[in-house]
């Protein structure tokens, strides 16, 4: 077999096609995510904390200097309402997708049953 033609295959199979279908709407699934959270959660919170946007919080490690040459080093942080942030936005995503495959399992179930039934 050439390896075109098994390419060709490989490429046009039903589970190759659903993948690449998958992988397109998660993508698109996870910018709604990162909005519902970056404009819908975490502002209130972040005003709970004192009216901080909440992706700034960070602790400063080391300040901002200059060098002798009078270039700027940057200060070191740690950010942890990115981090915060991404891990809020991590479980909305792993629950959106345990709803999701329950849903199907449920639909599955249920046709196999039908499927028995008969």
């Amino acid at each position: 077999m050439s390896m075109v033609k098994e390419f060709q295959e490989f490429a046009v199979k039903g589970n190759m096609v659903d993948m690449a279908v998958g992988i397109i709407i998660g993508g698109a699934f996870g910018k709604i995510v990162n909005s519902l959270v970056a404009d819908v959660i975490m502002p209130p919170i972040g005003m709970l904390l004192g009216q901080v946007d909440f992706k700034d919080l960070a602790v400063t490690l080391k300040d901002a200097t200059v060098d002798a040459a009078g270039a700027e080093v940057a200060a070191v942080t740690l950010n942890y309402g990115m981090f915060i942030q991404n891990v809020v936005d991590f479980l909305i995503v792993a629950f959106s997708v345990f709803l999701m495959v329950k849903v199907v399992n449920s639909l599955r179930r249920k046709q196999e049953a039908e499927e028995a039934a008969k």
